[in-house]
């Protein structure tokens, strides 16, 4: 993977944001069964955004996500930051969820997530 690039969420639909950030949208099954699973690392400019979703586990990542919660409005409800690997977080107040490299929730924050 060269810096930059992450060839599984590039094939995804998406919205760019300010500051050359990218949100990749899961929402067919496989995409959502793979996830960020078993990639080596993710590029800080991009996420993952699950709709349709209140929990997220981390087991077969590796590395930690920063999981923005979003409720039906689409705004931000809560903010997990460096969650590691083999856990399981949960947030019943959202009606999504944005997967960020550990570290980057605010820079998509003020991207206008």
């Amino acid at each position: 993977m060269l810096f930059g690039s992450c060839p599984r969420l590039d094939a995804l639909p998406g919205r760019d944001l300010t500051g050359g950030l990218r949100v990749a949208l899961a929402e067919r099954g496989r995409e959502r069964l793979l996830g960020l699973a078993r990639l080596d690392a993710m590029p800080p400019r991009y996420a993952l955004h699950l709709p349709r979703c209140r929990s997220v586990h981390t087991i077969g990542m590796r590395f930690a996500l920063d999981l923005i919660w979003l409720g039906a409005d689409g705004r931000p409800v809560r903010v997990d930051r460096a969650v590691p690997q083999r856990r399981f977080k949960l947030c019943l107040r959202a009606r999504s969820v944005v997967e960020a490299r550990a570290g980057t929730a605010d820079a998509f924050l003020a991207a206008g997530l």
